[in-house]
């Protein structure tokens, strides 16, 4: 939905082991995520040293904002935008599909719904590493028809009411995918081991996928707010809950972060803050809140919106999106605070980044985030970064359209979703231990 050093769609891997679809516990359970800058992710690259990568990730989380863009074709469920192929917003997430069950890997995506993966028979595919998914040798495979209320849902194209549902999906970048709207078992495996079945699951069977997808996925699952993402799909088994705990950037390559579902995904006990979803019935997909303003020490800027994109005090929570964007003028007060406290000598690499050796000690201002019911008070490492031995970069950046709320102000919370309650929750973690 998202770089000049840190990234504003920084790729996270979501390893879920591939296992048979054997028992039922759907109470809840916790997967893996793992940066998609560690050596343990399929992208990694060694030659690349820390402050690259950090470039990197800041290029792609500019990038990201198109994704997010309601004027582009993103808002329309048949014609969604997404850059989190090109751009570099990805978590591969591995799971099966099938039964037996059939392991792929698979670009997750918070902004965007569709689950689809590539299918044989293949008229035009891109190159993948892994096999492709044969339909015909999963016996809980079927096709969605044409007269079905979900292909009306999905607004599809069919040649008749008996056919089978077609979907089509154009990406703003050029990309495309083409195939049909079928259910099969989906499984995901906990991180104790268990494997977690979810039978008809509505998917999407590619035949005709090109453009810039990358060979280690073999398609899209949609973790949006849409009704035919995984997590919407899931919400009866998990209860509509579902969290993430974020490990700060520097502890990325060595643990894991964690993704839970269900009762494991509750965020409760001291510190916890919440505050609503904001509903949006022209986008589903994304997960609005109400920012009321931002605290620099002891001034507290009011965040008022000019543009049609975000709507009055809105902004999207996206954890594929590392550097928090905000609109022009409301991130200009933001600026001037920050570095009227901060009062160091200032450099170009990013909109505010300032001469700091590495020997030196940085002395962060105190920011706290006021969302409507929830204060959130950052932690130095949420919203500085440093890009090199000689520069520490602010971790928020001017937006010509809408303001997201990225993952590095995230990480060190566990952060849970009650989309039945229709909360975010906030918690203070210490997610190398969680």
């Amino acid at each position: 939905m998202a770089e000049a050093t840190i990234s504003i769609a920084f790729a996270l891997v979501f390893l879920v082991c591939a296992s048979a679809a054997s028992g039922r516990g759907r109470g809840g359970f916790t997967i893996d995520l793992i940066h998609r800058d560690s050596p343990r992710s399929p992208f990694y690259n060694s030659s690349e040293t820390p402050s690259q990568r950090l470039k990197n990730a800041f290029r792609r989380s500019f990038d990201r904002l198109n994704h997010f863009n309601p004027s582009s074709e993103a808002a329309q469920l048949d014609q969604a935008e997404s850059t989190i192929i090109n751009n570099g917003g990805e978590y591969l997430m591995e799971l099966s599909i099938g039964t037996p069950p059939f392991p792929i890997k698979a670009v997750a995506d918070t902004g965007s719904d569709l689950i689809w993966t590539q299918c044989n028979p293949c008229t035009h595919c891109y190159p993948q590493n892994d096999p492709l998914f044969d339909p015909t040798k999963s016996s809980t495979y079927r096709t969605i028809p044409c007269s079905s209320n979900q292909c009306n849902t999905l607004r599809s194209s069919c040649s008749s009411q008996d056919s089978a549902c077609q979907y089509q999906v154009r990406y703003g970048d050029g990309s495309h995918t083409i195939g049909d709207y079928a259910a099969d078992t989906v499984t995901l495996a906990s991180t104790t081991g268990t494997s977690v079945p979810f039978p008809n699951t509505l998917i999407g069977c590619g035949h005709d996928n090109d453009g810039t997808f990358r060979p280690q996925g073999s398609g899209i699952v949609g973790l949006g707010g849409g009704d035919e993402s995984l997590i919407s799909q899931l919400a009866p088994s998990i209860d509509g809950k579902f969290s993430y705990c974020l490990l700060p950037y520097s502890s990325q390559e060595d643990q894991t972060s964690k993704l839970s579902f269900g009762n494991n995904a509750v965020v409760s006990g001291s510190g916890v803050v919440s505050t609503p979803i904001v509903p949006d019935q022209f986008r589903k997909t994304f997960f609005f809140l109400n920012l009321e303003a931002i605290s620099v020490d002891d001034t507290k800027i009011p965040f008022s919106s000019s543009s049609s994109a975000s709507g009055q005090g809105k902004i999207v929570i996206d954890s594929g999106t590392t550097l928090t964007l905000l609109e022009q003028s409301f991130y200009s007060e933001l600026e001037d605070a920050v570095n009227k406290v901060v009062g160091r000598e200032r450099l170009r690499e990013m909109p505010l980044c300032y001469k700091v050796s590495a020997s030196e000690d940085f002395k962060a201002p105190n920011i706290i985030v006021h969302f409507s019911g929830a204060d959130v008070k950052l932690e130095p490492y949420n919203a500085f970064v440093r890009v090199s031995q000689e520069a520490v970069c602010f971790a928020f950046a001017p937006s010509d359209t809408i303001s997201i709320y990225g993952n590095l102000a995230q990480s060190g919370f566990l952060v849970g979703y009650d989309l039945k309650g229709k909360t975010v929750s906030f918690k203070p973690t210490d997610c190398t231990k969680f």
